[in-house]
């Protein structure tokens, strides 16, 4: 990619960035727009546009002015954390940049005795000279590099340690504050040894934990079996769905020239496309009052014939629930297996049953995939960086030169087929991660979506940054290789910055057009506006429609990670990425800012956990980082290359550091955290029936047929 190819993709970048802010503007004026862009508000009872702001940059004002405590009462702690990162990591960059532009780009462009270098295959000589390729063989100016290469590392130690201890205070007020959390009463119990003789699974359970906490236990709740009557639930709740449907119908149909309306009708075959026709209503209220003997049959089925080796444990003392959650209970570690209880929406029940060794043995498995997957993506990856440039194009497809060399198809073809094909790539990867994850037998949600994004992370890193770098150079250096094979180390090394402009043109793509879409929200538009006109009949089908959904953490953060390794890797080999990079974080904090007020809403709630992994993955970047510093100084015959070998050391003693004085808290409750006192006695019957699945709920509190699954050893429990 040429000087003005560049210019060409930054230029049209942006205007396709304004235009998206305009369009978004206009948009989101429109009455019938609101709940696209404002549904966050609208579900809290507030008003969609806040008064006095008309003016197409107004959201801009909104969200710089907004704090912290405004993204907590709008959308939760954990999207506070989010920001947290972003705010970090955007300031690693900003302080980063202010050193490096001044310090290095002088350097690097006033070595004039280099005639020929290349940070971008040989093409992009404009910004060569203002690179660390431009500077000569074991030349005194690396100084300058290694000045820098430390000046990033004590940047991102000191702004990483001052964002754990915020999150970590941010946390303790979180599960510090007055609101009722049922989870903080609650354990999960896995592994449960075998029934003894003459008892129940609940008078097991029951028995145990009240010899240990004669106290404070107040019940139980077996897991169990829910396969067959969610099959039913389900049904049942699609029935008074499509009820619901075929009555809004009717309603409709009834004019001022029909009063009496028109019926709806359908068949009852399959898809609805076969079979005799029958009348809608009765049809489904026939089906209704079928399935509601069914459903409350097979919940007394399920609690008294399907109970399973778990169950969730009660404590009338926030104290003894995390007291609990932190014991061993048992001499034997794959026995009373106790792990704090997450929300209640947020438990994955079909995973609760499994047990120690198979979940041991189902992490290996998913491990051993995931390598296989990050394996055979690499050719594909390989494949894609291979057509960086068109000078590799012709090369491999010679008979599509006439076309790529007409001016305006060649511009196009540099500036974005390569990271738009990468970007549309890594899309399709995420849904796997996330079903892998969960088939380890992870209990809860928010833990799922931090194991799928340490796969995704781990993945984009090994793929898209090293297999892009590694996969290009390769390509283009082959034929050298072959003639030398001992100059593989040497023409690797060199190479190194050969793809600095793909990232930088990625980068961009990224935060201009990535963020307009975000913002404009098009695809969600079309869709409700698809949805309305032609589906939806009820208010029901309506809001579902325009429900947002979540910020979507697991993909969203290892794409903020990819971006995080390659402005680092490429910070000192070419500083002018660091503006861009600063630009994505700062562009991003803004637009997610509007977003997370107004539009997104949280699928759950797990204050913080999400940070120490954000942590850790911020500071892996940084060690690989320090590595590709230090096996570039060697590659440029640096006699003081080994000056960067401490700071190799430093990140781990730091991380190591870190991990000793914050994690515990996001693993474990602190007992001085839980020890305060709450301004009402919880009502613990309500926390315990919190925590029933929705196929076995029932409005009758102390039905009969719970009594089997349900404890009843201890019901007293203070009642507010």
């Amino acid at each position: 990619m040429d000087l003005s190819s560049f210019l060409t993709s930054l230029v049209t970048s942006f205007l396709i960035f304004v235009f998206l802010m305009l369009l978004f503007f206009w948009l989101s004026r429109k009455e019938g727009n609101k709940v696209v862009y404002y549904p966050n508000r609208i579900l809290k009872g507030l008003e969609p546009v806040v008064p006095g702001t008309r003016n197409p940059f107004a959201w801009i004002q909104e969200a710089m002015s907004s704090t912290e405590q405004d993204v907590i009462s709008m959308s939760g702690f954990d999207t506070a954390v989010y920001f947290v990162f972003l705010s970090t990591v955007f300031g690693i960059l900003v302080l980063s940049g202010v050193v490096l532009l001044v310090l290095l780009l002088p350097v690097a462009s006033t070595d004039h005795s280099v005639k020929v270098s290349t940070t971008s295959n040989g093409t992009f000589n404009e910004f060569d000279k203002l690179s660390i390729g431009n500077v000569k063989d074991e030349s005194p100016r690396f100084w300058a590099f290694v000045i820098a290469t430390y000046w990033v590392s004590f940047v991102t130690y000191y702004l990483l340690w001052k964002a754990y201890n915020h999150v970590s205070k941010l946390r303790a007020d979180a599960l510090m504050s007055p609101a009722l959390k049922p989870e903080q009463y609650a354990i999960i119990v896995r592994d449960i040894p075998p029934v003894p003789a003459g008892l129940t699974r609940k008078e097991q359970v029951d028995s145990y934990f009240k010899a240990i906490y004669p106290d404070t236990f107040y019940r139980s709740m077996v897991v169990t079996d829910n396969k067959e009557v969610n099959k039913i639930w389900e049904e049942l709740e699609g029935y008074k769905k499509k009820l619901a449907r075929a009555e809004a119908i009717y309603a409709r149909s009834k004019t001022t020239g029909k009063p009496e309306g028109v019926r709806p009708t359908n068949k009852t075959g399959f898809l609805g496309l076969c079979d005799k026709k029958v009348d809608s209503i009765d049809y489904y209220n026939g089906k209704i009052n079928e399935l509601i003997p069914k459903l409350e049959s097979e919940q007394k089925v399920t609690l008294r014939e399907k109970q399973q080796a778990a169950a969730l444990v009660f404590f009338t003392s926030r104290v003894a629930a995390a007291s609990a959650a932190q014991s061993l209970h048992s001499q034997m570690v794959n026995d009373w297996t106790v792990v704090d209880a997450p929300e209640p929406r947020q438990i994955i029940w079909a995973n609760l049953p499994i047990k120690f060794f198979q979940r041991q043995v189902r992490q290996y498995v998913v491990y051993a995939i995931v390598a296989l997957i990050i394996l055979f993506y690499m050719i594909p990856i390989a494949l894609i960086s291979a057509f960086t440039t068109l000078s590799e194009l012709k090369k491999l497809v010679p008979f599509v030169k006439p076309v790529v060399n007409i001016e305006a198809i060649k511009t196009v073809l540099e500036a974005y087929l390569p990271q738009i094909a990468l970007i549309v790539f890594l899309a399709l990867l995420p849904k796997l991660l996330l079903f892998l994850s969960k088939a380890e037998g992870i209990p809860s949600l928010s833990h799922v979506v931090r194991a799928s994004s340490g796969k995704y992370f781990y993945f984009t890193v090994l793929n898209v940054f090293i297999g892009v770098t590694v996969g290009g150079t390769l390509f283009s250096t082959f034929k050298d290789i072959q003639k030398d094979p001992n100059s593989i180390v040497t023409l690797l090394a060199t190479s190194l910055p050969g793809n600095a402009t793909f990232f930088l043109t990625f980068v961009a793509l990224k935060f201009f057009v990535g963020y307009g879409l975000e913002l404009t929200r098009i695809v969600p538009l079309i869709i409700y506006h698809l949805k309305r006109k032609y589906l939806c009949k009820t208010e029901a089908e309506l809001k579902a429609a325009w429900f947002p959904g979540e910020l979507g953490y697991g993909t969203r953060f290892p794409g903020d990670m990819l971006i995080v390794t390659i402005v680092l890797c490429y910070s000192v080999i070419a500083p002018l990425i660091l503006p861009f990079g600063a630009a994505y974080f700062g562009l991003g904090w803004l637009i997610l800012r509007n977003q997370a007020l107004k539009v997104y809403v949280p699928a759950y709630e797990s204050y913080g956990r999400m940070w120490p992994h954000m942590f850790i993955r911020i500071l892996a970047s940084l060690i690989l980082y320090q590595v590709t510093m230090f096996g570039y100084f060697i590659s440029k015959k640096f006699f003081y290359t080994a000056f960067v070998i401490p700071l190799i050391i430093l990140s781990f003693i730091f991380g190591f550091v870190c991990h000793k004085k914050f994690y515990r808290f996001f693993h474990d409750m602190a007992l001085e955290v839980v020890c305060r006192e709450l301004k009402e006695v919880p009502n613990m019957e309500l926390v315990f029936r919190s925590f029933i699945p929705q196929s076995l709920g029932s409005d009758k509190i102390d039905d009969d047929h719970f009594e089997d699954a349900l404890s009843q050893v201890s019901r007293t429990g203070s009642l507010a």
